[in-house]
């Protein structure tokens, strides 16, 4: 795979994969307007405890991963996925109101969590329409791209949040007032900009897509990218970690938020490249994983070995590299795999089981970081990070044999 990537992809990506990811850019920012200031927010002025807020964003999390599922099926039940897709998004946008309006702590609970019902409703069905839209050989790109612009929004909202508090007086309803706007203009550009391409023969509708005939028919080939996704992810802990080893080594709490702002810039940057790498022919899209595999296997060698602010900063880049090598890769990869009648819930499959990976992988991390520090925390993921690059060569090889069959019916057809 070649360290470059054609520039003139981005002329040919579509419309609408430009548009969709102008969505998840204005309403990343609207979402991370409110969420830099939320735990603030319902400590200070609802008057929330520690323990309410860890509750309520556990339970925020939760409710997407599983919505997600379900979501992706009823886009391929309905055979259509942009109307979730608006519906999921609408949700979000109505949410941003009422946290300013919020009289009370349960105002803010229902908005956060109709919030996060918006998000899992939108997310499979979402990338579902992406994969229609993306010409085939240009995927790796359109997921790129998407993710490029969804992490700049990451990085952007809280950014914005930090200089209206200060432009405003320290007054947090203003600024969740101002996030209102954002939210307005993505829901504006998905409802005008955004359209369904029409399938040969109409939509293509499953009536059971979470039945077991619908996992068979989704195939083992997919099934192994999930395998080994879900086997990534448990390498992949909580970013919340890498905050911690900042403060530990000396990052004062006023500018810990910064951590996140380098590893999504960092992100954003890697993300279309790499997906744009990954197009390539002769197996791209694995070796992309294995580039981005192997770059968290360092990043966690640098956390745990590199003393002082030098070493977590150097670790906090690589992190966010190795994200844009990966999470564009394996949103590829289903799209590849997964039929295209059933690709919601292949989305949503894949979703459920990396977030619950995720949560185990976090669940690890503190055990290890409670019984060894730090150092054991980035040992062990580094550990758990290189068995998952030996995973992808099994996942290389399944792959190479399917495409050699399909090559081999094709020609008999």
């Amino acid at each position: 795979m070649k360290l470059s990537w054609d520039s003139s992809a981005l002329k040919r990506l579509p419309r609408g994969v430009w548009a969709l990811g102008f969505v998840s850019l204005w309403m990343d920012i609207s979402s991370e307007m409110i969420h830099a200031l939320l735990p603030v927010y319902l400590v200070t002025v609802m008057g929330s405890s520690m323990v309410a807020v860890g509750f309520i964003e556990g339970i925020a999390e939760a409710t997407a991963a599983i919505t997600k599922v379900f979501s992706g099926a009823l886009s391929d039940w309905l055979g259509r996925r942009k109307v979730l897709v608006v519906v999921g998004y609408g949700l979000a946008a109505l949410t941003k109101p009422i946290f300013p309006l919020a009289p009370t702590l349960g105002w803010v609970v229902g908005a956060r969590f109709i919030d996060r019902v918006g998000k899992g409703i939108r997310g499979a069905p979402r990338d579902a329409l992406l994969a229609d839209l993306a010409p085939e050989e240009l995927r790796g790109a359109s997921f790129g791209l998407r993710q490029s612009l969804d992490t700049v929004g990451a990085f952007i909202g809280p950014l914005l949040a930090i200089g209206l508090m200060w432009a405003l007086a320290g007054d947090i309803r203003l600024v969740f007032w101002a996030a209102v706007i954002p939210a307005v203009i993505a829901v504006w550009l998905l409802v005008t900009q955004v359209r369904e391409p029409e399938r040969e023969g109409g939509p293509a509708r499953v009536k059971a897509p979470l039945s077991w005939a619908a996992a068979r028919k989704l195939g083992g080939v997919y099934w192994a990218v999930v395998a080994v996704a879900a086997a990534f992810t448990l390498a992949r802990f909580s970013e919340a970690f890498l905050v911690l080893k900042a403060h530990d080594d000396g990052l004062t709490v006023a500018l810990v938020p910064v951590v996140l702002v380098v590893m999504n810039v960092a992100y954003a940057l890697s993300a279309y490249p790499a997906g744009a790498m990954s197009d390539e022919k002769g197996g791209s899209r694995i070796k992309s994983l294995a580039v981005g595999v192997a770059l968290l296997v360092v990043a966690d060698l640098v956390l745990a070995l590199v003393p002082g602010l030098p070493g977590v900063w150097l670790g906090v880049v690589l992190w966010g590299v190795h994200m844009g090598f990966t999470q564009g890769a394996f949103s590829a990869l289903v799209a590849d795999t997964a039929p295209v009648e059933l690709r919601g819930t292949g989305f949503g499959m894949l979703n459920l089981m990396t977030g619950g990976a995720i949560l185990l992988a976090s669940v690890i991390a503190g055990v290890l970081w409670d019984g060894w520090g730090a150092q054991g925390t980035f040992l062990g993921g580094a550990t758990l990070a290189f068995v998952a690059l030996l995973s992808l060569w099994p996942l290389r090889r399944v792959m190479r044999k399917n495409s050699a069959a399909i090559a081999e019916e094709a020609g008999q057809a």
